[in-house]
């Protein structure tokens, strides 16, 4: 229970932010572009971190270094919650998903060490509770909160919670620390940090408003260069060196490496639009943030339901299957939302949601399964521990990437929908006086004023027109990206040698 109570934070902060963004947006001014960091920074910072935590958790003790990822998330969550502007919130979402990224791992490898193998299933899928029930109730909490008090209630939640999940480590667990003592990759750390944070600043800025040169501005260039350099150099020191901090040769398996692939893509196709889901609802629909928060509900749900069911028949079939199955189910997921309007009814986006839910709980499970077959039981910490950070850093550049497109794609829909006002032809006068009758009967403006208005809410509509095609259009490439998975799942090797392991 102690473990779950970090585990269940940990995961939770990675979605519970999502509905609370449209608030966020209007109190600091900001668009979607820039309030995407709030997630983003978290994601990185967690990826980051993870492959480091084991060398702390060896070195300084697994105890200890998880009441430090529970301080560092407790004391993160105070200052965000304190933040009064959105480059502050940024940069204490950072320290607060360093945390996050030693209290996942760590949790799992203390529940995995406690308990013998007889009874490490059972406390596994505890702690697997933790994990699912967080990604279920963190929208429904966070629209609550956000409902009934502010954004900052969403991070001061944290706190009473931190505070006995700290208490409770202290009092509940034994110490343990391993007696080898390796060398940390520092080198292996800063290249990889350096690159992932400029490749990342490259991709979410190239659109930005202060950013007038575009792709070609110095400023990007620089990133794009910088990072290149550094993850070149993180290549090779992760490949020469005794004990790196992430163990890319084990990339060379080709289960292992074709698995990695299609988690990355994964991250960034499912990630990279989860965000705007919560936006759209809420900026474009009129919800409020807690029935944006039920939306995502059922989902989580049945992917609990579900992860089960997959795991039994991964174990009984050929795991290509439920995997096929999976992928194929969150493609047409993403597909469907591709087609959203400003008067989508609740069936249109709820019927996708259930769909995500079953697809999500068809696809972890095999998926682990195969990427998993031919590692040694030695390096199976590694490998997971690499597959995660996978994930985390593909759903990082997913966010930043589609984010990207998404500002793109709705400054073009707005210049075409601009070019095809035409303002002799009956139809606009006609919309025009009924918008002109509307403003003087709401406001009891004169002519000239209620004329301005008029053309005022027409450009409104306009923009959440072209914000609601852009949202389609980043859906769409989701779909495609979801899609081309089927081709290296494919490749996939899964011969009966495999399946009577």
């Amino acid at each position: 229970m102690s473990v779950m109570i970090g585990t269940f934070m940990a995961v939770l902060d990675a979605t519970i932010v999502s509905v609370a963004f449209p608030k966020m947006m209007a109190v600091f001014g900001v668009s979607v572009d820039q309030i995407e960091w709030v997630m983003t920074a978290y994601m990185l910072s967690f990826a980051v971190i993870l492959p480091s935590s084991g060398w702390i958790a060896d070195r300084f003790g697994y105890k200890l270094t998880y009441m430090l990822g529970l301080a560092m998330f407790t004391l993160g969550s105070l200052a965000c919650s304190l933040s009064w502007d959105e480059n502050i919130l940024i940069t204490f979402r950072i320290f607060q998903g360093a945390g996050a990224g030693l209290l996942m791992p760590v949790g799992m490898a203390i529940v995995t060490r406690t308990f013998p193998p007889k009874e490490r299933g059972v406390a596994l899928g505890f702690w697997g509770i933790a994990a699912a029930a967080s990604v279920s109730l963190g929208p429904l909490v966070g629209g609550f909160l956000v409902d009934n008090y502010t954004w900052h209630a969403i991070f001061d939640i944290n706190i009473p919670v931190g505070i006995l999940a700290i208490l409770a480590v202290y009092i509940i667990q034994d110490e343990y620390k391993n007696h080898i003592r390796e060398r940390f990759d520092i080198f292996g750390f800063l290249t990889m940090t350096i690159g992932l944070g400029s490749l990342l600043l490259a991709f979410a800025t190239g659109n930005s408003s202060w950013n007038t040169d575009g792709w070609n501005s110095t400023f990007i260039v620089t990133n794009f260069f910088i990072s290149a350099i550094s993850l070149i150099a993180f290549v090779i020191i992760e490949l020469r060196i005794k004990h790196p901090i992430l163990n890319l040769r084990l990339l060379k398996d080709h289960n292992f490496g074709m698995s990695t692939l299609i988690l990355f893509i994964f991250g960034l196709a499912f990630f990279g639009n989860a965000f705007l889901l919560p936006i759209y609802l809420q900026n474009s629909l009129g919800y409020t943030a807690l029935q944006a928060g039920l939306v995502f509900f059922p989902a989580g749900i049945i992917q609990a339901f579900m992860a089960p069911v997959a795991g039994k028949l991964t174990d009984r079939i050929n795991p290509k299957i439920p995997l096929l199955f999976g992928i194929t189910i969150l493609g047409i997921t993403m597909y469907l939302f591709g087609f959203l309007s400003m008067n989508s009814m609740r069936g249109q986006i709820m019927l996708p949601m259930y769909l995500r839910g079953l697809g999500m709980g068809f696809v972890f499970t095999p998926l682990s399964t195969i990427a998993l077959y031919d590692i040694p039981r030695r390096q199976l910490a590694q490998a997971s521990g690499l597959m995660n950070t996978v994930r985390q850093v593909g759903g990082s550049f997913g966010i930043a990437a589609l984010g990207t497109l998404l500002t793109q794609r709705v400054k073009f829909h707005m210049q075409t929908f601009g070019e095809q006002l035409n303002q002799t032809s009956p139809v606009f006068h006609n919309t025009i006086e009924h918008l002109q009758k509307f403003s003087a009967d709401a406001i009891g403006a004169n002519h000239i004023t209620a004329t301005a208005a008029a053309k005022i809410l027409l450009m409104k509509n306009l923009s959440v027109q072209a914000f609601v095609q852009g949202i389609n259009d980043d859906f769409l490439v989701g779909a495609a990206l979801t899609l081309f998975l089927l081709i290296p799942m494919l490749l996939l090797r899964t011969s009966k040698k495999h399946l009577n392991r």
